[in-house]
């Protein structure tokens, strides 16, 4: 085919049986090249490379997987909350880096904090046997994955620990990284601090709410739960629980928020009352120009690219045999003060 030509979508791909013709071997000879047995001889396997090569043969990574002897996919499966989130979309694109380095495909796929849709996926991935698993997990109960981990399938946890499971997991400590948070708006002169955050069944929504609370109980200050939100999972959610607050008769003079999009939220809010310049804003998570708003976006930032790499490389050291003690990474989160966690209350 030339290069200018476009491919027929009438012709088949090519399977083992043309590239043993084309080769002149038999099909149990290309299967033992294609698998990297030593036992062809050189001449054979230069063939048989050909062949593949002049066919754009692909082998089917499944059956690759079955027959090697190691029974190893060469792919792992990576489970995350909402791979169109920038958190969740950093730290997929990192763990691609650490795994392509390897020779290592990468299946993906976003759980939208639903319980069933992670046992659907989890089920898909194990059809397709991959050779570990990365996971931000939305059940509450983990025992189900004990059979595929007895069967010799590691699993990693990202951003939130396993449940009745003993498995590695790598996440922020972040109950002291909302505390902070709050502290420093109580440090600014805060004393009306309102609190948004993202779905309560999830571990790190409780953690961080209780880290809100903490800091307000720690500076002596009472809880008003006419400014206290749980349960937002929309941009749009968090900007109408936002305006409502702020057109109240005892209004907050600053914000904490537990989640990106609710940040995004209160943001506009703010900005659609033009109080930008009058209340306070501290939002958990940096995302992508936080930086250019004016005043720019006070953050607690997650160190997304080492969670990343220290998940991927857990995961293949299990991949590749380590069976020391499992363990909980907590890695350190930055408060980046940019202008908006700065506003003195009017």
């Amino acid at each position: 085919m030339s290069s200018g030509q476009r491919p027929d979508p009438q012709m088949s791909r090519p399977t083992m049986k043309d590239v043993a013709a084309l080769a002149r071997v038999s099909l149990k000879t290309v299967s033992r090249v294609i698998n990297d047995e030593p036992t062809v001889n050189e001449e054979m396997a230069q063939r048989v490379q050909r062949a593949v090569k002049q066919l754009r043969f692909q082998p089917h990574a499944g059956a690759v997987a079955l027959r090697r002897r190691d029974r190893r996919s060469s792919t792992i499966g990576v489970l995350l909350e909402d791979l169109s989130n920038p958190f969740s979309a950093t730290i997929y694109r990192i763990i691609e880096e650490v795994a392509t380095e390897r020779g290592i495909s990468v299946l993906g796929g976003s759980l939208d904090e639903s319980t069933a849709r992670e046992h659907e996926l989890v089920t898909l991935m194990m059809r397709h046997r991959v050779d570990g698993v990365i996971i931000a997990p939305a059940s509450h109960d983990h025992q189900y994955l004990l059979r595929d981990q007895e069967a010799g399938v590691p699993f990693v946890f990202i951003d939130r620990g396993p449940v009745l499971l003993k498995a590695d997991s790598v996440r922020s400590d972040s109950h002291k990284a909302s505390a902070e948070a709050v502290t420093h708006l109580v440090n600014v002169g805060h004393r009306r601090i309102a609190y948004l955050g993202g779905d309560g069944s999830i571990a790190t929504s409780r953690e961080r709410h209780q880290g809100y609370m903490s800091a307000l109980k720690d500076a002596g200050l009472a809880v008003d739960e006419f400014i206290v939100a749980e349960d937002i999972v929309t941009i749009d959610g968090a900007y109408e629980r936002a305006t409502k607050m702020l057109a109240s008769e005892k209004p907050p003079t600053a914000f904490f928020t537990g989640q990106n999009l609710v940040t995004i939220g209160t943001v506009q809010a703010i900005r659609e009352m033009g109080k930008q310049r009058q209340i306070a804003l501290v939002g958990f998570d940096d995302f992508l120009l936080a930086d250019l708003l004016e005043p720019a976006l006070t953050v607690v930032a997650q160190d997304v690219v080492t969670i990343g790499k220290v998940a991927a490389r857990k995961l293949f050291a299990r991949i590749s045999g380590d069976v020391s003690p499992t363990t909980d990474e907590i890695i350190p989160t930055r408060l980046i003060v940019r202008g908006s966690g700065e506003i003195p209350p009017s």
